[in-house]
């Protein structure tokens, strides 16, 4: 059964409005309390030192490319070389700011071969002290260019809540809950767990927590499991904590939960600042990372997709795109008011995911903007083109979509199979969910500064220096308007 419809401040013809936690108001100067005004000015030594990092990045690279110049002058034509090294040298640097695991290794590996092979040859003619000059410079370019694009935001405190409830799915994850111990790591922190037993109705048991006294709700497991919650701590305007414990954790990673902390990350409650969020929702059911119609959705519903997920999406690609599946054809309405039919993949997410580029790809830069982010794959007869010519995938995004078929479509709702009925509706619920995250936790997503590419990167690298660059939010929320846990109006 999903949650209860829950509609915004703009009820249609025939919906009846639910009372959502009011907008948040800015509060005057002379309002904030104490431990508020300390942790904006918090906020305001995170930026400064992030506009202080960038701009001794750029003064790095500026240093790097002025002396491979001049020696590339001074001493034609061996000075090329050295030009060469420390060119292949910053690169390696640059690309290690913005990749991860092993494509970082290996451009830093470039970076240090690079410098290696020009002390190694022309060390001995003399240049033994610009490559010093090269190689410290090249190191400030990366580590202050790393301290720059930093995604960790001192977010706002909050209060402690007094009747935290933490509900356990033991199974999720492949038992991470248990082998963690969360249940005795909880209690130690006065949060009461629950564990979930085969059967259990979640819904039911936040709801009847709540009307019990809870107030503040945490989960831990899946994706899934956490949009339950998620809902039912947004209708009762209260804080959530989402806790890693399930397989990929896709809502905690955007959230800005630190996915191997699961232990951590349960000092939300202890320790934790707190951040506002979206929640979408189709169909009136909530959910929190995104809705799948086509390839994903149809191999969410096969037999064994949890035991061999790849495997079983793989065996289910070409029946979908040769329209061989059994999915009803699907239609909708391209931003330009142009009708469409049929479509490999429709991906609805809760916010726009980045698809391509180095840093942060699959994550959500932002869950705060109101929007939903539509991407879809079109079927091979399609003719859509972009700038660069055809592409694999379209991306906008609106507040809501529509996605109508002739029978029930088959969905991957956050990774859990689900069939809906059409039209499919779905919607943003802006500013939805009080989510709190613990204090050493990043408390934002890996692609929350870094844009795609390394041009467009050292263009916000410049704007970070100037004061103008987008830094991850970290922004009062209604409760901290009157002080930590206090709410504004009546």
């Amino acid at each position: 059964m999903p949650p209860a419809p829950f509609t915004d401040q703009r009820p249609g013809p025939g919906t009846t409005a639910v009372a959502l936690p009011r907008p948040r108001v800015r509060p005057k100067v002379g309002d904030l309390s104490p431990v508020v005004e300390e942790a904006r000015c918090r906020m305001r030594r995170g930026r400064k030192g992030r506009r202080i990092a960038a701009g001794l990045a750029i003064g790095a690279a500026v240093v790097t490319l002025a002396a491979g110049l001049v020696v590339a002058v001074d001493d034609f034509p061996r000075g090329l070389l050295i030009l060469v090294f420390g060119l292949l040298a910053a690169v390696g640097s640059w690309e290690g700011v913005l990749r991860r695991g092993w494509a970082r290794a290996g451009a830093l590996t470039v970076a240090v071969l690079a410098l290696a092979a020009g002390a190694l040859l022309l060390a001995d003619e003399g240049f033994l002290r610009t490559l010093l000059v090269l190689a410290g410079a090249v190191l400030v370019w990366h580590v202050a260019a790393r301290i720059a694009f930093d995604t960790h935001v001192e977010l706002p405190p909050a209060e402690r809540p007094r009747r935290p409830v933490l509900f356990v799915n033991p199974l999720s994850g492949d038992g991470k809950a248990v082998r963690y111990g969360l249940a005795d790591e909880a209690r130690s922190r006065g949060i009461e767990p629950v564990p979930l037993h085969p059967g259990a109705d979640l819904e039911t048991l936040a709801r009847t927590a709540v009307a019990d006294g809870a107030d503040a709700l945490a989960m831990a497991g899946g994706d899934g499991s956490q949009a339950v919650v998620a809902a039912v701590a947004a209708e009762a305007g209260l804080p959530y904590a989402c806790i890693p414990s399930g397989t990929r954790n896709h809502f905690a990673l955007d959230l800005g939960v630190d996915r191997a902390d699961v232990v951590g990350a349960l000092d939300a409650f202890v320790d934790g600042g707190e951040r506002v969020v979206d929640l979408g929702e189709v169909n009136g059911r909530v959910f929190v990372n995104n809705v799948s119609l086509g390839v994903y959705a149809a191999a969410v519903q096969r037999p064994g997709y949890r035991a061999a997920k790849m495997r079983v999406l793989f065996r289910t690609l070409p029946e979908v795109v040769t329209a061989r599946g059994d999915s009803p054809e699907l239609n909708w309405v391209t931003p330009g008011g142009r009708e469409r039919h049929g479509a490999t993949v429709i991906l609805v997410g809760n916010g726009k995911y980045r698809l391509s580029g180095a840093a942060g790809v699959g994550t959500r830069p932002a869950v705060d903007q109101g929007a939903l982010g539509i991407t879809v794959l079109d079927p091979p007869s399609s003719a859509s083109a972009g700038p660069g010519g055809r592409l694999p995938w379209r991306q906008w995004t609106t507040p809501e979509f529509r996605v109508d078929a002739r029978g029930p479509v088959p969905a991957g709702i956050d990774g859990e199979a689900a069939v809906l009925d059409p039209p499919m509706q779905f919607s943003v619920r802006r500013a939805a969910l009080r989510v709190r995250i613990a204090a050493a936790h990043p408390g934002a997503s890996p692609s929350a500064v870094e844009p795609v590419g390394a041009i467009a990167a050292f263009r916000a690298l410049i704007r970070i220096a100037r004061g103008r660059g987008r830094l991850p939010a970290a922004r009062l929320t209604t409760a901290d308007a009157s002080g930590p846990g206090g709410r504004t109006g009546s």
